[in-house]
């Protein structure tokens, strides 16, 4: 057996009782300009950690390296939360929630009433005469997120581009329903804020649209559409091209509002057009409220043999 006083104390983690060369500065006696040309060399962008420095990690030899960061930051997120599988809902921001579009329309009126030959109120009274009629469709949204919030789906969340309007209605249910859910922003020259309806720790914020876009879709067990604009029909159409060419396994995709949806494309038209196939036109259809989107949902799925109320280990679309 060795004499255990032979064994020296472990030193400590970071500690030194006697100071290394380099902890200190070369001295002003030894060299006058020594603390000026230190200050340039260690100022200068070369000397800060690579993973610190901002504007290396933003070159374009490095574009690779961000696009994985942009995918890894929400991907570990959503693994930590269990989240396996969301309602995705799209909309538009501009959709207003009923009080708010009525006090819109009275104030459009009274304006209308006070300038009844200007061209411009005229048109703003039209368009806030048709935002209160749109925003049925934020009720409907908040009534689908209540929906799925309360059903209490283990691994299921909605999950949206985490915006104002028809974005913000489905974030509001579910949170009103004490349910986890999800908001992916996109960072935009001007600046914006996520709905207030999110979980914290469940919004993030892409640099890529088409990270952002990988995931919406690569969770996804069904896509659900409110009235919306440009963005709200890129993703869709996106969803929609995905489906129909199988890179991504088919999901159910609902169009809220058939009369909206049949004024901003015409599937008829396409389909006599022989620009798509008859099966293409069956990958969405359309419902009226939030109880007949929620239940076609579970329908779909019951009939595909992948009920939402299973258990879920990967990922819908296996990406």
């Amino acid at each position: 057996m060795s004499d255990s006083t032979r064994i020296p104390q472990p030193p400590h983690r970071t500690k030194r009782t006697q100071p290394l060369p380099w902890e200190r500065p070369k001295p002003v006696e030894e060299e006058a300009q020594a603390q000026a040309r230190l200050r340039a060399i260690m100022e200068h962008p070369s000397y800060v950690e690579a993973d610190r420095d901002v504007a290396f990690l933003h070159t374009d030899a490095h574009r690779g390296l961000r696009l994985q960061l942009d995918y890894e930051k929400a991907e570990q997120a959503l693994q930590a939360h269990g989240i396996t599988r969301t309602i995705v809902v799209f909309g538009s921001t501009r959709l207003r929630e009923p009080q708010t579009a009525r006090s819109e329309f009275e104030q459009a009126r009274h304006q209308a009433a006070e300038q009844p030959h200007d061209a411009a109120v005229a048109r703003a009274l039209r368009l806030a005469e048709r935002r209160m009629a749109l925003s049925r469709y934020y009720q409907i949204g908040f009534e689908l997120g209540q929906m799925i919030g309360a059903a209490r789906i283990p691994g299921l969340a909605v999950m949206t581009g985490g915006g104002p309007g028809g974005m913000e209605a489905a974030n509001r249910g579910a949170f009103e329903a004490g349910a986890e859910t999800l908001g992916l922003n996109i960072s935009l020259p001007r600046e914006q804020y996520p709905n207030p309806y999110l979980t914290p720790g469940l919004c993030f914020q892409f640099h890529y649209f088409a990270l952002r876009k990988l995931h919406f879709m690569q969770r996804a067990a069904a896509i659900v559409a409110l009235p919306g604009g440009f963005g709200t029909l890129d993703e869709l159409f996106g969803a929609l091209t995905l489906i129909q060419t199988r890179k991504s396994a088919p999901i159910p995709i609902v169009l809220i509002g058939e009369s909206y949806w049949r004024g901003v494309f015409n599937v008829d038209f396409l389909l006599e057009a022989g620009s798509i196939d008859e099966e293409d036109a069956r990958l969405f259809w359309f419902a009226e409220d939030a109880r007949e989107a929620w239940e076609g949902i579970c329908t779909w799925h019951a009939r595909n043999g992948s009920p939402l109320e299973g258990s879920a280990t990967e990922s819908p679309q296996g990406q």
